[in-house]
């Protein structure tokens, strides 16, 4: 095979996936976490054939979903917020990103959950962000001294809960965050209780706990 067929022949596997991806996102969004292959398929234009040959299972196209979702829509916020001169805007700048992203894919994210897709290794990027954050912030004295990694974890699980009982839609998250970063504040803060070593975090409703440090709860159907 020539040289320039073999460029073709990769330009279009290429367009393929892209297209496969940006499909399962509309279709998982549309229709909730247990969409077809076959109608993600249909929407990309493209046969269960070619999809499979692209990738070869669920647990796959999810997780390459998920992954091109926060390159595109997570990324470029953790890298703002990790630039921001203030280490308090830029926690607000990660957060309100964030549960922007869950808002918008968060039926991707409990097909991800639930095949097995959203892995620790994942999200781990984010995470080391939040952390890094939150210590900025301490270290500035804008964070109140006693929080610990594993309390963001467990704050943002209770800030993701609020999906799931309003209208994504309305943005009305964004007032919990507000009223969360205050409760960060060291101005006026109680003594915390000592914390638990590595407490599993775990959202109302359900009971679930928390994937990948997202927070997750059952998926409900949109208003």
């Amino acid at each position: 095979m020539s040289t320039d067929a073999s460029r073709r022949l990769r330009a279009d596997a290429a367009r393929n996936s892209e297209r496969i991806l940006r499909a399962a996102r509309e279709v998982y969004a549309e229709t909730g976490p247990d969409a077809m292959l076959d109608d993600i398929a249909r929407r990309a234009g493209v046969g269960i054939a070619t999809l499979y040959r692209r990738f070869p299972n669920k647990e796959a196209l999810v997780r390459a979903a998920l992954e091109q979702s926060m390159t595109e829509r997570l990324s470029p916020a953790m890298e703002r917020a990790l630039g921001a001169e203030d280490p308090k805007q830029g926690l607000v700048t990660l957060l309100e990103a964030t549960l922007a992203m869950v808002a918008r894919d968060r039926n991707l994210l409990a097909a991800a959950d639930n095949s097995g897709a959203l892995t620790a290794e994942m999200t781990a990027p984010f995470l080391d962000s939040l952390a890094l954050l939150v210590e900025r912030g301490q270290r500035a004295g804008a964070i109140r001294a006693d929080l610990v990694p594993d309390d963001m974890q467990c704050v943002l699980g209770m800030l993701v809960s609020v999906l799931w009982n309003t209208d994504p839609a309305t943005e009305s998250w964004r007032r919990y965050v507000v009223l969360v970063l205050d409760g960060l504040s060291p101005v006026g803060a109680s003594p915390l209780p000592a914390a638990a070593p590595k407490p599993e975090c775990r959202t109302g409703g359900t009971g679930h706990p928390a994937p990948g440090g997202f927070g997750h709860e059952e998926v409900r159907p949109r208003p």
